[in-house]
């Protein structure tokens, strides 16, 4: 997706021929010390022509390589690790980079501990104050009456076992007078835009989220890093359905890090059919629990996280690397 999003904002890119090892026995595994190596050469040409200052890496297979070269380099680096659980190319590189922001606090047994600053994941700067785009939900229902509204969140590409229960379950919802935004994702539009209709709005992505989050009193959601950072700060009662097809089960680990806090409600994939009602149905129709979940959440938000970051680099770069 990044490989069409940050051209779209004026940004050059370049790609590297690298890929994630696969946990179980496959042929493209016998690839992988040959990708490491192209990706490393193509680093090192790419660092000298460019000429950084500073390295940022958001962790993975995909800007592995590039950190790596850097700190060897002696160019200043840095991780933002955001999901709560570290994986092995980021603990791998913690021995080696300058610095490592993270998104969650306790992070200390997966990385050194002089390394690490607590600043969260940076979010849109348009959803910091949904106040603006109070009462948009008209932007989406052509009708106004006193039933609530459901945002539900599958990722941008879509996620197909959220889609498929909820489009088996439409009828639960309306029973229970939920109105629906629906972002089934750009792989699944042609197959669940049918179910449009006067309460229930389906989009393949929705490019304006601030309207999307003010409209919501309830969202259930994957449990990606930047999404429940974003989540947060909206602070609507969440119930999560984490992706189980992830590197590490990050998602899963992700979700259970809010849910530790009283701040969400999570159910597994696996358990949707048998746990999914019950637990929805406590927070549509528990006002004081709703509540509750609301207010946790909003503790956990870190909406300077973008500032906090930089503002770390500068005084890093500019007192001879060293973290205060």
């Amino acid at each position: 997706m990044e490989m069409q999003k940050i051209p779209e904002h004026g940004y050059k890119i370049k790609g590297l021929w690298i890929s994630g090892i696969k946990r179980k026995l496959h042929f493209s595994n016998f690839l992988i010390p040959i990708k490491i190596f192209h990706s490393l050469i193509k680093s090192y040409f790419l660092i000298k022509k460019f000429k950084p200052d500073f390295v940022i890496g958001t962790g993975g297979f995909a800007s592995g390589p590039l950190l790596f070269i850097a700190s060897k380099l002696n160019i200043p680096t840095l991780i933002q690790e955001q999901n709560s659980y570290a994986g092995i190319t980021n603990k791998i590189l913690s021995k080696s980079v300058d610095l490592i922001c993270v998104a969650y606090k306790n992070m200390n047994k997966y990385f050194p501990n002089n390394k690490i600053l607590y600043t969260g994941n940076p979010v849109r700067n348009q959803i910091k104050d949904l106040k603006n785009y109070n009462n948009k939900s008209e932007d989406f229902f052509e009708t106004s009456d006193s039933n609530k509204v459901l945002l539900i969140l599958g990722g941008s590409l879509g996620a197909g076992k959220i889609n498929e229960f909820v489009s088996k379950n439409l009828n639960f919802f309306q029973r229970n007078k939920l109105k629906i935004i629906w972002q089934c994702g750009n792989l699944y539009f042609n197959i669940y835009k049918k179910y449009n209709s006067e309460h229930v709005k389906v989009f393949a992505f929705i490019k304006n989220m601030n309207n999307a989050y003010s409209s919501a009193d309830f969202i259930i959601s994957r449990s990606g890093a930047s999404v429940i950072s974003e989540l947060c700060i909206v602070g609507k009662p969440v119930l999560f359905i984490p992706s189980p097809n992830l590197a590490e089960d990050h998602q899963t680990k992700n979700a259970l890090k809010i849910v530790e806090n009283k701040a969400a409600v999570m159910v597994k994939e696996k358990d949707l059919n048998e746990k999914f009602f019950d637990e929805f149905k406590k927070i549509i129709n528990d006002s004081n629990f709703s509540s509750k979940l609301s207010e946790s959440i909003k503790l956990l938000a870190k909406p300077n996280a973008t500032k906090d970051i930089v503002k770390h680099v500068k005084f890093f770069l500019n007192n001879d690397r060293k973290l205060y």
